[in-house]
């Protein structure tokens, strides 16, 4: 009898926060409805695959962290190809297509993925498939939706095309005398050509939705059939009944607005493409305790130091719009924890108390916060490649999972709603939720989750109707990340002490959030803080009250550091809290010139900016203090909202606003120790608006002093970058 074998491909992820291996998981999920099969590994995992003898197609997926740096799991594998000893033709015979995720935000777009690219290339490989580069700072499904819909029948066709070369080959090199002796030894294989070039055929499942189970089906559908589309599974409009109160509005509903909860036509009233259900991996149980565990810090101690916080001091005024506070910890116990100026650092934050106690509520699991929780593998999952997150310690209480392990916070992705469609009782909160994941439903999404960061916890408060069990939050949600932060200080100038500073987030209210909320991490620091240790930067603390402590561990930056050889000048862009690092690098400057005043050093610049002179122009008279003391060389600063009403009236009509534009007003000299010099330039501060107008301006200013077009510019930029001598502290 024939074996009918499913051709292959090969799935390859490198993921930091799970998003790239959600993707790659979906793809090798969704594999078997388009007659495939997938064999999915992580990077790291070189065991599970070897890509010198791989002749099936290759999708890799993979994301960039930091400053343009490979995922921790890529990391391995990136330094592999990149070995300058490998063959040119190494993988000639290796066909691939790539889907990269990055944030256009950050200078060193997509990084990880282009550097993957650009050396396969180099050693013979071929892509079958055009690379896409999806911007998280856009929204990542406007590159990944299309490019999904066009991956599948890339990957036949290619699969089709070899297996044509495969049969040509062997007829080629079959001996004319064996043909027509048939050896009984072989089996009678076939492969299967039409499943890899037909659609998908979807079978709809006709049923009441008021009993939807996740093993059922993979698509919530009305009594009408749904079609399918490329790799989703259509899903028409539901009837509305007279009983049911929350239907989805439609055109006569013009009281009802569009919400979170609430569309309107014409999604109200589409067809809508919605991803595969994810397949279900885990089985969650519980045991029953003697003793109730502390839940005081995270499990890594050996990495960790809990420090007390010494002192706290308000550094913007009250009725700025932002609130900035420098926060001073006592590390003289801590020998091991020394710092340089650059250097930043990871605050360990729980989630807040009183969400996860909600979330608790939610879960109907508040008598079991007190139990062990053990996470298995279910025995009959489909999911390939299935494993127990490796964030998810086993024998710790449901509590301390909640409270340290799972980012409650984090903003549900697509798959997660789709997900969570099949834990909704309620008929017009499920169709939302599936608008919110569908194809059709991409700018409501936007808009109503992702542009507000809306949590998870804040999603279910708006469906009440939903309700997960524990093993899909730990299948979804990601890590707890520790949150960074610049060194503030240095330690010539102030031993055993490191300071740094924030601003407390604030989340404004919006549809699923009524009520506003602060950040995770600057808001539970803001709570951790005894009102009686804060005082204004005018006053002097004289609290005696006991000192909280927070769990840090040292993040050192080998790159972001002031220029070993003291000759070379700099020049420091921060406004607003960067300016962090730099008051660093300025009271380490001052503390050698006073040690080694014989010695010549290089001139300093600063550029530094904020809305208001008089309310948040953060640490002015230790700024001015540098100025004086000639530690800094220039100080340029500037106001965004004063008007110049400040300024003398000679001056007040050209005063910059931004940092960008005191760079364009100081063009010669910038370039000048840019180009000519040598010197060094450091950026820390926001990715979106800030890092990115300063490195326009920057082009511009070597357009003008060189006379060259856009290309040379952007190339002169990039050596800038290569030397070492454009450095970046930014985030989003």
């Amino acid at each position: 009898m024939p074996c009918e074998v499913k051709p292959r491909f090969v799935v390859l992820y490198g993921s930091q926060k799970g998003q790239a291996q959600s993707i790659a998981e979906g793809i090798a999920a969704e594999a078997e409805q388009h007659g495939l099969v997938a064999d999915l590994s992580c990077l790291n995992q070189n065991e599970m695959y070897n890509l010198e003898k791989e002749s099936a197609p290759v999708v890799f997926i993979v994301s960039t962290t930091g400053d343009g740096e490979p995922p921790d799991n890529a990391l391995q594998f990136v330094r592999r190809i990149k070995k300058k000893t490998l063959s040119q033709d190494l993988y000639k015979h290796l066909c691939y297509t790539l889907l990269a995720l990055g944030d256009s935000n950050y200078e060193n777009f997509c990084n990880c993925g282009k550097t993957i690219v650009r050396r396969l290339g180099e050693l013979g490989a071929k892509h079958f498939y055009l690379p896409g580069y999806a911007d998280d700072g856009v929204g990542l499904e406007v590159v990944v939706d299309p490019w999904l819909e066009g991956l599948w029948n890339a990957i036949k066709e290619t699969l089709s095309n070899m297996a044509s070369d495969r049969t040509a080959h062997l007829r080629e090199n079959v001996d004319d005398s064996a043909k027509d002796i048939p050896d009984s030894s072989i089996p009678d294989v076939h492969l299967n050509l039409l499943s890899i070039t037909d659609q998908p055929v979807v079978a709809s499942i006709n049923r009441d939705p008021k009993y939807a189970s996740p093993a059922s089906t993979s698509a919530v559908s009305d009594h009408r059939p749904a079609s399918s589309a490329g790799s989703t599974i259509a899903v028409s409009q539901p009837h509305s009944t007279a009983s049911d109160s929350t239907s989805t509005p439609t055109t006569q509903d013009a009281e009802l607005a569009a919400s979170l909860i609430h569309s309107m036509p014409p999604l109200s009233e589409s067809s809508l493409n919605v991803p595969a259900l994810p397949p279900p991996y885990l089985d969650v149980t519980f045991t029953e305790v003697d003793t109730v565990e502390q839940n005081d810090g995270p499990l890594n101690k050996e990495t960790l130091h809990e420090v007390p916080i010494s002192k706290a001091v308000q550094l913007s005024r009250g009725d700025s719009v932002k609130t900035a506070l420098l926060l001073e910890l006592d590390i003289s116990a801590y020998p091991t924890l020394t710092y340089e100026p650059g250097d930043s650092f990871d605050v360990f934050c729980p989630n807040w108390t009183a969400e996860v106690d909600n979330l608790l509520c939610r879960l109907g699991l508040q008598d079991q916060r007190n139990h062990h929780v053990h996470v298995t593998l279910k025995k009959d999952t489909k999911k390939r490649g299935a494993q127990v997150p490796s964030h998810i310690p086993q024998n710790v209480s449901l509590l301390f999972l909640l409270t340290w392990c799972l980012e409650i916070r984090s903003v549900p992705k697509k798959a997660f709603l789709r997900a969570l469609v099949e834990h909704t009782a309620d008929g017009a909160q499920r169709r939302r939720l599936q608008e919110l994941c569908s194809k059709q439903g991409a700018s409501d999404y936007n808009l109503y989750v992702r542009e507000p960061s809306l949590s998870v916890v804040e999603l279910l408060r708006a469906f009440p109707s939903c309700s997960p069990p524990l093993s899909l939050l730990i299948e979804h949600l990601p890590k707890l990340q520790p949150r960074p932060y610049s060194a503030a200080s240095s330690c010539r100038r102030h031993p055993g002490k490191l300071h740094f500073v924030f601003n407390v987030v604030e989340f404004p209210a919006c549809s699923g959030r009524p009520a506003g909320s602060r950040g995770l991490c600057t808001g539970w620091l803001f709570d951790r803080i005894n009102p009686g240790l804060v005082f204004h930067v005018e006053a002097e603390s004289s609290s005696s009250l006991a000192l909280p402590k927070i769990h840090v561990s040292l993040r050192p930056n080998g790159s972001f550091r002031p220029p070993s050889d003291q000759s070379v000048p700099f020049i420091m862009v921060g406004p607003g809290t960067g300016v962090a690092p730099f008051i660093g690098f300025l009271q380490q400057r001052e503390e050698e010139r006073k040690k080694n005043p014989e010695v010549l050093f290089g001139e300093t610049w600063l550029f530094f900016g904020c809305r208001h002179r008089d309310r948040d122009y953060l640490f002015r008279e230790e700024l001015e203090g540098f100025v004086s003391s000639g530690t800094l060389s220039h100080f340029k600063v500037c106001f965004s909202r004063d008007d110049g009403k400040d300024e003398p009236a000679a001056t007040s009509a050209a005063q910059p606003r931004y940092v960008q534009h005191n760079l364009l007003l100081n063009c010669q000299q910038v370039t000048d120790i840019l180009l000519r010099k040598n010197g060094y330039l450091y950026v820390c501060g926001d990715a979106k608006n800030m890092a990115k107008d300063v490195n326009e301006a920057l082009m511009e200013m070597i357009k003008t002093e060189l006379q060259v077009d856009q290309l040379e510019a952007m190339k002169r930029l990039a050596a800038l970058r290569e030397e070492k001598r454009y450095l970046q502290d930014i985030w989003g």
